[in-house]
């Protein structure tokens, strides 16, 4: 911002900023031409962009909503200095402007203003006071945190803001959460406006989604179940949208697909309120008490796991479910996990059908995965490997396939490759285990361990296989703490330091590793590393020591590092 000081004072810097041998005038999108001297005295906003930008894009109808606001009441002028390739994409998102621009044939000036304000990326928006000296060059954060109430953008304006928020904050109310200086109401799916005062006194449920993202289209369904169910009892209880959508009709669909209120599309307070409540996943439904405080920043697994049992979403009421919960996985069975109404079978790669009461008292692995993943194409053969080495001395062990692939083509393609059973593609199982069992499709590879006793012994046994292999059988957590004191023991009979030829430099030292990349072999290992930290130069024990005779009795288990 300092190098911007040299901006000088009006009306002389207008002529700076905007000579041009081509003429001193800039464009209305209509054509017409507005002199340079028509700026003398204003606020304004040297807002770059482009059509290609999406981050543009989406910015654009927020600037304009402020620029509207302002237009009537206030000295302020945006001028629009496009980073467009041709002029027909100029003047197609030049059409949605309500500003002045300059033309865009006009390129020499275009770059002396790039130059000048330092415009590293777009969009890019550089607040001048009426003098012409530089309030803040981040305009477009301004814009969206505060929108036209943050107008002039001075950096006192911006203090006394964010003093106003903290107040806020220390007395939050429903009002101070959905009420701006423009609009006391939130809108129903036929367009209604409904006051937020009507609001106060029940809890309320602030639901920030996305109407196209999958895991928003999967969880709507259930959050209005819910919702629904409540309203029935009686309950007190509202939802308000917080929608991110950027497309009026994907906001109006959605819309008429939920029972409860909105804020108005693209309205300046969805994104301050993304901010205020730090929401970081989608989606996010934010639970508000009747007294206006925050009860919970984040509900929305617990409504997909309990759904309306959940409400009204208090610390004793998820104390009160997660007893619940402990409950039921002391009584869980390997039937009451795998078979659901007439659905008791799995079946083999040649479609036959095994009845899951024949696997009770075995050792289960269930194994979440799909075609199109790429670390479960990976991890499948290490899987088939210890599946097999196991089934050589134990066939008290089956896997039991579920899969994410998207369709069944794709399901037979992964699924003749295994040599173990699955659930069929189109079974509505596949989706009661993957909300028993919380996996999120994002997370495959999944490997959920069943004990003899039908109970979960494991959540994800990938990274177990992954380093131990089959000497990690029978997969529970006795078995982990064995495996980590032997890894232990064996470590203490290796040398703490080693000169090896691969790196003559330094010194390799034993250390505990979480995984690395062998220098000697140049495949993966974990647990222990001869290593160099100075030159992140790493050794398998295996390739460290393996020339060394007095350790050559050791190499088998040198294979869990690696």
């Amino acid at each position: 911002m300092a190098a911007l000081d040299g901006v000088v004072a009006q009306p002389h810097f207008l002529r700076c900023l905007f000579w041009s041998e081509s003429g001193d005038y800039l464009l209305r999108n209509n054509g017409d031409k507005v002199e340079i001297e028509m700026l003398k005295g204003k606020i304004l906003g040297l807002y770059f962009a482009a059509a290609w930008c999406g981050q543009s894009q989406r910015f654009t109808p927020s600037l304009v909503e402020v620029y509207n606001e302002l237009s009537s009441k206030a000295n302020f002028e945006v001028i629009f200095v496009s980073a467009d390739d041709d002029e027909k994409s100029f003047n197609e998102y030049f059409s949605k402007m309500p500003w002045l621009a300059v033309p865009f044939s006009d390129l020499e000036r275009r770059d002396r203003l790039d130059s000048f304000f330092k415009v590293r990326g777009i969009p890019h928006l550089i607040i001048l006071n009426k003098n012409g000296k530089l309030c803040s060059d981040s305009g477009v954060d301004l814009v969206r945190e505060f929108g036209a109430e943050g107008y002039p953008f001075t950096q006192e304006k911006i203090t006394q803001l964010m003093n106003q928020e903290l107040v806020a904050r220390g007395n939050q109310s429903l009002r101070s959460i959905l009420v701006s200086s423009s609009r006391d109401f939130v809108v129903t799916s036929k367009g209604e406006k409904v006051l937020v005062a009507e609001l106060e006194g029940k809890v309320v449920g602030l639901y920030f989604s996305l109407f196209s993202y999958e895991r928003c289209v999967a969880f709507t369904p259930k959050l209005v179940d819910a919702y629904e169910k409540l309203k029935a009892k009686g309950e007190r209880f509202e939802i308000v949208l917080i929608s991110i959508d950027q497309d009026e009709e994907l906001f109006k669909e959605a819309l008429r697909n939920i029972p409860w209120f909105a804020l108005p599309f693209r309205d300046n307070r969805c994104d301050k309120l993304i901010r205020y409540f730090e929401v970081s996943t989608l989606p996010t439904l934010v639970i508000i008490g009747q007294d206006g405080e925050t009860v919970h920043s984040n509900v929305a697994n617990v409504v997909e796991e309990h759904g309306f049992l959940a409400y009204p979403f208090s610390k004793e009421k998820f104390a009160q479910l997660a007893e619940l919960e402990k409950a039921k996985e002391e009584a869980q069975t390997l039937e009451s996990v795998l078979v659901l109404g007439d659905r008791d079978f799995v079946i083999k790669n040649d479609r036959t059908e095994i009845p899951v009461s024949s696997l009770v008292g075995k050792n289960i692995l269930i194994y979440f995965s799909a075609d199109w993943c790429p670390p479960c194409c990976t991890f499948l053969p290490k899987l088939i490997e210890t599946y097999h080495n196991i089934q050589k001395n134990d066939d008290n062990l089956e896997v039991i396939f579920i899969s994410c692939d998207r369709d069944e083509s794709s399901f037979e393609n992964i699924f003749s490759r295994m040599p173990w059973l699955a659930v069929p593609f189109d079974d509505p199982r596949k989706a009661w285990i993957r909300r028993k069992f919380k996996v999120r499709v994002e997370s495959i590879p999944v490997l959920i361990c069943i004990g003899v006793d039908g109970r979960t012994a494991m959540n994800d046994a990938v990274q177990l296989i992954s380093t131990y292999g089959a000497k990690a059988y029978p997969f529970n957590a006795g078995r982990v703490e064995e495996l980590k004191s032997e890894i232990e023991v064996l470590a203490k009979n290796w040398p703490q330091k080693v000169k090896h030829t691969l790196h003559e430099e330094h010194q390799l030292s034993l250390t505990s590793r979480q995984g690395y990349l062998c220098d000697g072999c140049e495949k993966a290992g974990r647990l222990w590393s001869y290593c160099c930290k100075d030159c992140d130069f790493d050794l398998h024990p295996r390739c460290a020591l393996e020339m060394r005779p007095e350790y050559q009795n050791e190499r088998e288990e040198w294979s869990c590092c690696g």
